[in-house]
């Protein structure tokens, strides 16, 4: 009996285990198995997260700051909380029911996500983001990153053999979420509700603990049973409940996933049927299918407006951003040759099913407005800028370098349209007086109508820039007219101590116009889904 100690001593001088147990072939391939399929539901549940969010907190630096910020404090506490564990008992036991539990926590995070984000929207921006994804994505995160020093601990049988085991783990960790970045990105955001995607992730994780439970500790199969049961429950609660972004009154007909956000096609019903197009809740163009005609001020106005700056007759035109496809449509029937660019092929489809948009009467491209610019040759007589992601414009188009690359595909005397959101309220007008003064950094001559919460701007290089035609009012639907006829006519100058020149270098649009955007997001989701969020 008194060599047991000394054997012990000698173990440990020689770097073995003081508790070994016996590790088989099969359980070790189960292991990395493990590190690699957890390792892919970080990064799934790291991106999917901010996705889940977008309809109700936009998709600004502020919420990608907030899930990265969540997932790298949850996977600090979970490294340090497994290493705890591991240092105590090398039971695997402990592994699988925190993947059992991560699993539950990750179908109730399903169920919840839309209360939790409009709960934390009575908070400031980067506030409820962040308090949105800590209580819905905290602890998985750090109950997957126990795995690593936990299946560490069990395939460390010495020393000499640890720089192997921690490097051959973290490298199939990593693989894994490489993996788990594709299919995210490529298969599941795509072609699956997020929803679903969140339970089908919690379905392997609790899989994966069933698994061992079943077949390396029987005893404790009623651990594994537990957790199961409970999130089988879960799912069909899910299952049975309203989709989420619901919109109230109104008749979903359309809803699909897509890279860029939730697109949504709903119905009005009497008096007057009207469509909207809707992208993570927020209206992005209004249709009357019955008239077969555009139902927002704004299409009509960047219609009026490019035909009035224009020197000469429209013969090519480029559209940046489609949406319902409205405005190319309506240039295309008054004999215009339009190109349209927009990165959301999904638009496409949307366009042609719901808002009678017909691919064949335009030539429609789909990637990234910059890379279009840079690429095409071609010459226009005017360039119509009217992409939205979510509340706002991707900043990435509204710099100098982008309007010079427009002013570069522009024939001479030829003019730009770029319609955007904004106020010239002091404290609410930054995008609009960046725009001014970047516009005009590039072109010789700017103009900038306004309407209530909206901006119009024409930028030209004629020397005298001016509305060439006057536009014949009986051509705007009666119950637009007045308002479109104000925009044209209410030409207002921003302050002039007020924005910055935007370039590639310098564009803090996101961090200057958190507050605009957030209240013109409240006020939206408490207009289209009845939500009370506006304080």
């Amino acid at each position: 009996m008194a060599k047991i100690p000394k054997q012990k001593e000698v173990a440990r001088q020689d770097g073995a285990r003081a508790d070994p147990a016996a590790i088989t072939p099969g359980l070790r391939q189960y292991l990395f198995a493990t590190t690699g399929i957890c390792g892919a539901a970080v990064l799934i549940i790291e991106i999917l997260g901010a996705k889940m969010l977008a309809p109700y907190v936009g998709t600004s630096h502020f919420v990608w700051t907030a899930q990265i910020a969540v997932t790298l404090i949850a996977l600090a506490a979970g490294y340090a909380f497994g290493g705890w564990v591991a240092d105590r008992s090398s039971q695997l036991r402990y592994l699988y029911t925190s993947l059992l539990v991560a699993a539950l926590w990750m179908c109730g995070a399903a169920w919840a996500c839309e209360p939790v984000a409009f709960a934390c929207l009575h908070f400031r921006l980067a506030l409820g983001s962040l308090l949105a994804s800590m209580t819905l994505f905290f602890v998985p995160l750090a109950l997957l990153a126990t795995v690593g020093p936990l299946c560490i601990r069990r395939l460390t049988s010495s020393m000499e053999t640890m720089g192997r085991s921690v490097g051959t783990l973290s490298a199939v960790s990593t693989l894994g979420s490489v993996a788990g970045t594709v299919l995210i990105a490529y298969v599941m955001i795509p072609f699956l509700p997020n929803s679903w995607t969140l339970y089908l992730t919690a379905s392997c994780l609790a899989a994966l603990g069933a698994g061992y439970f079943a077949i390396w500790e029987p005893r404790q199969k009623a651990i594994a049973a537990a957790g199961v049961g409970s999130i089988v429950l879960l799912i069909a609660a899910g299952a049975k409940q309203q989709p989420f972004a619901n919109i109230r009154g109104l008749t979903e007909i359309y809803r699909a996933n897509s890279s860029f956000g939730l697109i949504q096609v709903v119905d009005a019903g009497s008096p007057r049927r009207l469509r909207y197009l809707v992208n993570d809740l927020l209206v992005q163009n209004v249709y009357d299918p019955a008239r077969h005609r555009g139902a927002a001020t704004f299409s009509f106005v960047e219609n009026v407006l490019t035909h009035a700056y224009s020197q000469s007759e429209l013969r090519d035109v480029l559209c940046i951003g489609m949406g319902a496809g409205v405005t190319p449509m309506r240039l295309a029937e008054e004999g215009v040759r339009v190109d349209v660019v927009d990165i959301n092929p999904a638009m496409v489809t949307v366009a042609e099913r719901f808002f009678d948009f017909r691919a064949d009467r335009v030539r429609v491209e789909i990637g990234d407005g910059r890379y279009f610019l840079h690429e095409n040759a071609k010459k226009y007589d005017a360039v119509i800028l009217d992409a939205f992601l979510g509340e706002s414009a991707p900043s990435h188009l509204m710099t100098r370098e982008s309007f010079q690359a427009v002013q570069s595909r522009l024939r001479p005397n030829g003019v730009v349209f770029v319609n955007s959101w904004g106020e010239l309220a002091e404290g609410k007008d930054y995008v609009p007086a960046s725009l001014y003064k970047t516009l005009k950094s590039v072109f010789r001559n700017v103009r900038l109508h306004v309407s209530p919460g909206a901006a119009f701007f024409v930028a030209s290089d004629q020397p005298n820039l001016r509305m060439w035609r006057q536009p014949d009012p009986e051509a705007i639907p009666e119950d637009l007219r007045e308002e479109t006829q104000s925009a044209v006519q209410t030409i207002s100058m921003p302050d002039p101590g007020h924005g910055d020149i935007l370039t590639d270098d310098y564009n803090p649009v996101d961090y200057r116009d958190a507050a605009y955007r957030e209240d013109l997001r409240r006020r939206m989701l408490h207009y289209i889904c009845g939500y009370c969020v506006v304080d």
